[in-house]
């Protein structure tokens, strides 16, 4: 297996905002604590230590314990959880929506981030332990985003109804997506054993929360990551004030408001990942998720006809804090309340939307957690690598858009100049001398000189269009090919690991798969991966 990497920013698939922090931009640094280097958790753990009621603890484990419950469980995730009883021990987390299947390819990278962090800190740091956690998005109920995934370019689809939390929804069902899938993937051993993860996550289990538990823990279990679903009356019970100064205050209203005014300041380039609400917790119960609203003094659950005072909210909270649900603003608090943690680990757009949430994390008095970009990862097979060095081409050509790849390598191949670049640069030395004439004269001249001037450079660079698309015609059958190799690496013109279901690596390495990807991402490296098997 070979290891190379291209610098995130060189990818062209990074936001702004992701780059400028990658590059600890200075006027980014009041939007995030620690900038996630192997140093900078020293202070990180003082900080999260002083800050972590040593009760939480308690609760935290009997509730995983709980969760647990009918699930093998490794030895070393057991002995994770009960680390997490004792105060030297501190988490590093990634969270991930319930998809099927895992969705894309980029659920292992998160995790296989968060594992690899974990065991770098344990060297690094040992007098404290550190415990990798995938948190369930079991509370979202966004079924559309969830419900497939990609396989050899064909959409593997759970067709149903869907409302409230997903996590909650029946496996009823999925023996229909089985059969779609057992014939794609086909008959060879690594086939067999996908089926048979398949099977006994989804076909084995009554809920979604339930199957994605068994699937990340047949993956990842035996390397101690710890899974949490945040759906639980008990660890809910420790959000209830801080749900309150939501509800009642609005405080992440005002504060996150404040820091998106001020992020837009830092540059009109940044896109806003998401907007605060004046309430950022929905009401769950039975098959309803909606929001709470606040309406005529009172408090109503949209799309129902519930509704309360502020004392019957309050009361209602108290007695049942597991009917709150909090929304993208709200989740990452919750997170950081009940977990001892020290860094999220997520990709470009969650770190995009967790940079606005600093101030609201300090007026609530709760430690800001570092903030890591996960691995990105493009696998290459020796076949496409082959390809590659045929073609005469380098990874970080295939990172452009079509179209500015197919022109680029046009002009590096031809064996003509396609660049009028000289062309341009004499003809503005020809005008040099009308210009120096029209200065003589009526000020008319001088507008029909520049008018001149601008229709000659359009009609060279008409002509140098013309140039290079009659050499693509000319060299069809080379650019065929780049493309082809392209949309391979890049289907629909997307990252892989954005398209790509892990079963498609699988079926290639089967159980070498998740120990590669464990031996050959680095979190702290800062780049974007590219792997050769």
């Amino acid at each position: 297996m070979e290891v190379d990497c291209i610098p995130f920013k060189e990818t062209g698939y990074f936001s702004k905002l992701i780059c400028d922090y990658l590059d600890q931009l200075e006027s980014l640094k009041p939007f995030y604590s620690r900038f996630p280097s192997a140093e900078n958790f020293k202070e990180q753990i003082k900080e999260k230590g002083g800050n972590y009621p040593a009760a939480h603890r308690k609760v935290l484990v009997e509730a995983l314990k709980g969760q647990y419950k009918g699930f093998e469980v490794s030895e070393s995730t057991q002995a994770n959880i009960t680390a997490l009883e004792k105060e030297n021990s501190f988490t590093i987390v990634t969270g991930h929506q319930l998809n099927l299947f895992t969705g894309p390819l980029y659920f292992l990278y998160k995790i296989v981030s968060t594992l690899n962090l974990a065991k770098q800190l344990n060297d690094l740091y040992p007098d404290n332990h550190f415990v990798p956690v995938y948190w369930m998005a079991t509370e979202d109920h966004d079924f559309d985003e969830i419900n497939y995934f990609n396989l050899h370019g064909k959409k593997i689809q759970w067709n149903r109804s869907a409302s409230g939390a997903v996590g909650a929804l029946s496996t009823e069902g999925l023996d229909a997506v089985f059969e779609l899938l057992s014939p794609e993937l086909g008959n060879t051993g690594n086939a067999e054993e996908l089926k048979k993860l398949f099977k006994k996550a989804y076909l084995e289990h009554s809920t979604l929360t339930d199957a994605t538990r068994y699937l990340a823990n047949a993956l990842f279990g035996k390397e101690g990551l710890v899974i949490v679903d945040g759906d639980d009356k008990a660890l809910k019970k420790i959000l209830i004030p801080y749900v309150e100064k939501d509800i009642i205050e609005h405080i992440p209203y005002k504060a996150v408001s404040e820091s998106i005014t001020k992020l837009s300041e830092v540059s009109s380039d940044y896109s806003i990942q998401v907007n605060p609400r004046e309430i950022n917790y929905f009401y769950l119960k039975d098959e309803i998720r909606e929001r709470i609203v606040k309406k005529n003094g009172k408090f109503h659950v949209l799309n129902t006809e519930i509704s309360f005072s502020a004392e019957e909210l309050k009361d209602e909270l108290h007695k049942y804090p597991e009917r709150f649900s909090p929304n993208v603003i709200a989740r990452p608090l919750y997170q950081e309340v009940i977990l001892p943690n020290l860094c999220y680990i997520g990709g470009g757009g969650e770190l995009a939307y967790w940079l606005e949430l600093k101030s609201y994390f300090g007026e609530m008095g709760v430690t800001f957690p570092m903030l890591l970009l996960r691995n990105s990862v493009l696998v290459i097979t020796k076949k496409q690598s082959e390809k590659l060095e045929k073609l005469n081409l380098k990874i970080s050509h295939l990172f452009l858009k079509q179209h500015s790849f197919i022109n680029k390598k046009i002009r590096d191949i031809s064996n003509i100049d396609i660049d009028f670049s000289p062309q341009k640069k004499l003809l503005e030395e020809q005008f040099k001398d009308l210009y120096e004439l029209a200065q003589q004269t009526d000020k008319s001249f001088l507008g029909a000189v520049k008018a001149q001037e601008v229709k000659q450079k359009k009609g060279l660079d008409a002509l140098e269009k013309r140039l290079l698309k009659a050499q693509k015609r000319k060299l069809k059958d080379h650019v065929v090919r780049m493309t082809d190799i392209q949309n391979e690496l890049f289907p629909n013109k997307s990252l892989q690991e954005r398209q790509l279901n892990f079963s498609e690596l699988y079926l290639e390495m089967g159980d070498a798969l998740i120990p590669t990807l464990l031996d050959s991402l680095n979190p702290l490296s800062g780049d974007f991966t590219i792997l050769k098997y």
